[in-house]
């Protein structure tokens, strides 16, 4: 964890790497509460029997978009700043799911600060670039340039 004390020292940051989180366990029971959640129920994410006979993968499969939800909770794993009040998702440029993240699988995300640009009234939109690690995998799971806003 890595702490700034205001936006000026995380944006003096560009350009490096912020860091590596934990593995975390991609969990069955979290693919299924994330297909409760989105209303996507195909087979290949929740039906254990049907993906290992025809899946490519022998077992379920983490949607995308659940591997990619998971950057808020490792971008507050990975840093803090302390005069920051209010952080808010603003979106993506690129995204792409590289790799299937089986059921069970170990995932972790490493970011570093592409850009940061200041925002009125009292902000700074930073550019982080995401890429999600499966434990034992050369390939990610999902390689992201996701946006935030920040504000003191």
């Amino acid at each position: 964890m890595q702490t700034f004390q205001n936006l000026a020292s995380l944006k003096a940051q560009v350009g490096q790497e912020i860091g590596t989180t934990e593995y975390m366990t991609v969990s069955q029971e979290m693919i299924n509460d994330f297909a409760k959640a989105t209303q996507d129920f195909q087979w290949i994410h929740v039906n254990e029997e049907m993906a290992s006979k025809y899946s490519p993968f022998k077992t379920t499969v983490a949607h995308g978009f659940l591997t990619l939800s998971l950057a808020p909770k490792f971008m507050a794993d990975l840093f803090k700043v302390e005069s920051v009040k209010m952080g808010v998702n603003y979106g993506a440029n690129k995204v792409r799911f590289t790799s299937a993240v089986p059921s069970g699988s170990q995932v972790r995300m490493r970011a570093s600060l592409l850009e940061a640009e200041d925002a009125q009234p009292s902000g700074l939109k930073i550019t982080m670039n995401c890429i999600f690690e499966i434990e034992g995998q050369q390939k990610p799971a999902c390689v992201a340039e996701l946006i935030s806003m920040l504000y003191e």
